[in-house]
Formats: structure tokens, C-alpha cells, sequence
């Protein structure tokens, strides 16, 4: 029922859903292009930002969130992705190899559910000189968000729960001919075993920012970003020996129809380039700074 109401609501807004697939594609890229354009054109120069210390994830979980009414869905929904992540995408699972460059390689499952494209990705990768600890750093922490995510209008942090646990809202800019989104979801930041951390984002509901109250058509989503450093055995880690492999999951209701034909060709352009600019954004970030395990 839920998903019949958001098909709706998108196919209501005017002509924008009737374009070919060709030309929604076309239009799409080229808003995705003009963002990037923006994003090159604010970096910062690697001399003047911020320098801090890794100071996330904790090295447990915040007892703050273990008595919040959010923590069993957290617990619960962080074990599962995280025991997901490193799991083989062989076999009768159904995961096929869409895009692959270097060390990355991204799957996806095809699923539908009334017309629209929920199609889990899976990308795997590895980086080396940064540890796993220091990638979700910068992917949890929302101080550096703007600076690599390029589609990222506005940010409010609705709940700081636990210094491992935060509820956003974040606004998404719009590309002709889609709709504009938002999503509101948790985020949650933990160490596991095997040299492992992990982020965990989930939606949720808040009354204070009801779905699609506004402008904005409310996506909802699953992502893990799971991250594992390895070193030569009897070797203390340094920049020059660890490999840290990745696992991003991320699985999106987008809230509203569009061509399926075209979300799945905007996955495999804007997926693994989101993966290499963010990696490739912690690598810089980390450049001379001690190590953090």
C-alpha cells in the first residue's frame, strides 16, 4: 500500500514522467555532471582543512544508545549488515557484476516491488595507506559530509542519540525531470572484530518531519559501509602496509516511480564514482597524519 501511494504521488506531477527513457537518461547525467562541476569547483586545498585526529568509532558501543527506544532496531539491523557485508556473492544468491574497475567490483540483485527499482548493490573494494577505523570516520562524522557528497543539498541533525549514534535529515538537490528527495534515517557507528568497523544507516520516522509533507518525495534506505584492515603478520601497521577492503551495501526505496531501465543505468555510472571519490577523499584527508587502528 505503501509503495502504490508513492507511485502516485510521483506519476501526479505533471509531464516530467512522460519522457522517453532516453531523453530522462540524458537529462539526469547531465544534472549529475553539473554537480560534480560544483563539487570540483568548491574543493578546498588539501593545505587548508580541517586536520583533526580520528577520534570515531568508539571502541564500544555508547551505553547512551543501549537504553534508547532505537537501539534494539540498531543492534539488530548493524549485526545483520555487517554479517552481510563480507559474505561471497557467488552461488545461487543472485548477485550479477555490473561494474568493475581496478580492485572495485559492484553487484546488484534485480527486485522490483510495484514498478519500482529497489535493487540491492553490493561494491567491493580495497584502499590502501588508510584503515578501516579511519574510513568510517568520514563517513559517519557529518562535519565532513558536504565535501564528498555531491548530491547533498541540506543536513539536520534531528537526534544526537550517543557519541556512535545520530538521527539526520538531508534534503537531496534536485535533477530534472525527478522529483526532489529527502530521507530521514539513523546512523550508527561500531567496531566489530578482525580489525572491522562499520556504519550503519537505516530509515526511521520522526513526526517532526513527516513523509511528504513538502516538495520533497521521502526515499527510504539501507546502507552499510563496512570496512576490515589487514597488515603483513609480525609488521606494526603503517601507512605503506595496510589494505583496508570494503564493503558498501546499500539497498534504496526511491519513494516514487521512474524508468527502471534508467535508475539501473544511473547505478552503474554514479555508483563506483561515488565509491572513488570517497575513498579517494579519506586517502587525502589521512595524508600525513598518524595512523588510527
Amino acid at each position: 500500500m505503501k509503495f502504490k501511494l508513492f507511485k502516485k504521488t510521483l506519476r501526479q506531477e505533471g509531464p516530467h514522467s512522460t519522457l522517453p527513457d532516453d531523453e530522462f537518461y540524458d537529462a539526469v547525467e547531465t544534472g549529475f555532471d553539473k554537480m560534480e562541476e560544483e563539487r570540483c569547483a568548491r574543493v578546498v586545498p588539501p593545505a587548508e582543512r580541517t586536520r583533526d585526529e580520528v577520534e570515531l568509532p568508539p571502541p564500544a558501543v555508547d551505553n547512551r544508545l543501549t537504553v534508547h527506544p532505537l537501539w534494539p532496531e540498531i543492534d539488530r539491523i548493524s549485526t545483520e549488515q555487517i554479517q552481510a557485508a563480507f559474505e561471497e556473492v557467488g552461488g545461487g544468491i543472485g548477485w550479477q557484476l555490473f561494474a568493475e574497475e581496478g580492485d572495485m567490483r559492484m553487484y546488484r540483485r534485480e527486485v522490483e516491488v510495484d514498478g519500482m527499482v529497489m535493487d540491492p548493490l553490493k561494491a567491493m573494494h580495497k584502499v590502501r595507506g588508510v584503515t578501516a577505523r579511519e574510513m568510517c570516520h568520514y563517513f559517519f562524522n557529518p562535519r565532513y559530509r558536504y565535501e564528498w557528497e555531491t548530491t547533498l543539498e541540506t543536513m539536520t541533525i534531528v537526534e544526537e542519540v550517543s557519541s556512535d549514534a545520530l538521527v539526520f535529515h538531508q534534503t537531496f538537490k534536485r535533477i530534472w525531470p525527478a522529483s526532489q528527495r529527502d530521507a530521514l534515517f539513523w546512523s550508527h557507528v561500531r567496531a566489530a572484530d578482525g580489525n572491522t568497523y562499520a556504519v550503519t544507516n537505516h530509515s526511521t520516522t520522526n513526526g517532526d518531519y513527516p513523509p511528504n509533507a513538502g516538495a520533497c518525495i521521502r526515499l527510504f534506505v539501507t546502507v552499510c559501509l563496512a570496512c576490515r584492515s589487514t597488515w603483513p603478520a609480525g609488521e606494526t601497521p603503517t601507512r605503506d602496509n595496510v589494505t583496508t577492503s570494503i564493503a558498501y551495501c546499500s539497498t534504496v526505496n526511491p519513494g516514487g516511480w521512474a524508468p527502471a531501465g534508467v535508475l539501473r543505468a544511473v547505478y552503474k555510472r554514479e555508483y563506483p564514482k561515488f565509491l572513488k571519490r570517497f575513498t579517494g577523499y579519506v586517502v587525502e584527508q589521512c595524508r600525513g597524519k598518524p595512523l588510527a587502528i
